[in-house]
């Protein structure tokens, strides 16, 4: 197996670069699971057009900063079911990619489960009837109960059941679960725009559904003995609503290279950077 992960001082350089690798003792097996936010779709470099995956998604700059070996099948759209199981375009299950020689592996999922660009689609569809106000809220929770609250709940024992089947295929490895960056203002400030179609109230809905999924999957990390990649509070203060430069966030029209409401290259180096902050500062005992 490979040696120790990362040394306590390793970390990625600010986001915009990317650290080199210093020395390694053996090369790490590191496989990458995951959906979008994972792959990212639109970054320059697209090295495989199917799932828009990216040569600067955060998986890549992890292994470049530590020489390890990466098997990245990251793929845009991808839903738990796809980490077990072939997709209707051919790609394999994510998990083939593991084995008994796997020494690290990170996972970005969930956010497909509960439909969350969905969400957002009917969210900005229905910004005109009261741009002002949380039409976007009243729609999903106008029954008594919140329909993305439920999705999530939904989606957390699927979740569980990934990591437990990486685990099993892959039982030396050290598993990183990764979470959602900062999508929207944390404070809860909208930015209603042709580039931005959420109505000014709804900006917090999105925000805490956000934080809810985010903390879903600590959750479940923690159960399965994973460990959760908190990339949501360093990645604050650089939200769509940012300015070009300073956002790592790509608005509905995005103006950098990337996917709509989707890490751009600057987002996906800040995530790499919360990825290696992590494993230097832990040890796992499986």
């Amino acid at each position: 197996m490979g040696a120790a992960l990362l040394s306590a001082g390793a970390a990625l350089a600010p986001a915009g670069t990317a650290a080199a690798s210093t020395t390694a003792e053996s090369k790490v097996d590191y496989v990458a699971l995951g959906d979008s936010y994972a792959s990212a779709p639109l970054v320059p470099t697209q090295v495989d057009a199917t799932c828009l995956r990216s040569s600067q998604n955060y998986p890549s700059l992890v292994a470049r900063s530590r020489g390890a070996t990466l098997t990245d099948v990251s793929c845009s759209g991808a839903t738990t079911a796809d980490m077990g199981a072939s997709g209707t375009d051919g790609v394999p299950a994510q998990l083939d990619a593991l084995s008994r020689g796997t020494d690290l592996v990170t996972v970005t999922i969930g956010g497909n489960d509960i439909g969350f660009s969905t969400v957002l689609g009917t969210c900005a569809q229905l910004t005109a009837t009261d741009p002002a106000g949380t039409p976007c809220q009243t729609h999903f929770t106008g029954t008594g109960t919140d329909q993305v609250s439920d999705a999530i709940d939904q989606t957390a024992p699927k979740v569980a059941k990934v990591l437990r089947a990486v685990h099993h295929r892959a039982p030396h490895a050290k598993v990183v679960v990764v979470g959602y960056p900062d999508l929207f203002p944390d404070d809860g400030v909208g930015c209603t725009s042709k580039t931005v179609p959420l109505a000014m109230g709804d900006f917090a809905w999105v925000r805490d559904k956000e934080k809810e999924l985010n903390a879903m999957l600590a959750r479940q990390a923690r159960k399965s003995g994973a460990r959760y990649v908190n990339t949501y509070t360093p990645t604050i203060g650089h939200d769509l609503c940012k300015p070009t430069g300073e956002r790592w966030i790509e608005t509905f029209a995005p103006e950098t290279p990337a996917a709509p409401v989707h890490p751009n290259a600057a987002g996906e180096n800040a995530m790499a950077t919360a990825v290696v902050s992590t494993l230097a500062r832990h040890t796992w005992h499986r």
